[in-house]
């Protein structure tokens, strides 16, 4: 197939992804103890609610779409240093950068390993950490489609996040007080969608807006990532 023609334009795009993408996966399999400690702060933090305040079931039902949603926030959190960091140490990030495939092409690569290894398994995990708090089948159901919405967004957002705090002192806790108002509407309506079930409400509003903000963030976070990861390289 000729390099100009229309499928080999079309496959660059996919191609740049996917090779961010894989590498990234590669890397992540390497250090399966990160992904191991980010689960298992996830399944202690989610636990240790039903254990401190009782039996309830009413109460735990009511509680387990903000606790497990905070949770999520958190656990995404511990990934969120290491996504650039790395890259920017070992040069990795420049040579990106000045690669002829665009930059903002292999950072969405990049966004979408950290979902696949942080976000993910985070969603798989929820519903059966639900079942500690008493929530049932369809209400289990809403959970996960909730995250399933709101995780890539938190990586989107949280990116952002690491990009601007690159290479600074102390980035972890600046990252977290950067990142944590940004997550705060994805909280509200994710969290809010499986409470407004469990009230006998629709949660299509509530969908509504988070595919809406995962829209916006898909389409202009790349470019902010890029732009700060550029700032931070020079």
């Amino acid at each position: 197939m000729d390099a100009c023609s229309p499928g080999a334009r079309a496959a660059r795009p996919a191609g740049a992804i996917a090779v961010s993408l894989k590498r990234d996966l590669l890397l992540a399999a390497r250090r399966r103890s990160e992904l191991l400690t980010m689960l298992f702060f996830f399944v202690v933090v989610v636990s240790l609610f039903p254990l401190g305040i009782g039996s309830e079931p009413a109460l735990l039902r009511r509680i387990a779409p903000g606790v497990l949603w905070v949770a999520a926030m958190l656990a995404t959190l511990l990934g969120l240093p290491r996504l650039f960091a790395a890259d920017h140490a070992d040069g990795t990030l420049e040579q990106m950068a000045l690669a002829s495939q665009s930059f903002a092409l292999q950072v969405i690569g990049k966004v979408i390993a950290h979902w696949l290894t942080c976000g993910l398994p985070l969603v798989l995990l929820a519903p059966l950490l639900g079942l500690q708090f008493g929530l049932q089948g369809d209400e289990l159901a809403v959970l996960t489609g909730s995250l399933l919405l709101g995780t890539p967004l938190l990586s989107l957002l949280g990116a952002i996040g690491a990009a601007l705090t690159l290479g600074i002192r102390g980035a972890a806790v600046v990252l977290s007080l950067l990142v944590l108002p940004l997550f705060i509407p994805a909280l509200v309506f994710g969290a809010g969608s499986v409470d407004a079930y469990i009230s006998g409400l629709g949660v299509e509003g509530h969908w509504s807006v988070l595919a809406a903000m995962l829209l916006l963030a898909a389409v202009f976070a790349p470019w902010a990532i890029t732009a700060a990861l550029r700032i931070a390289m020079e």
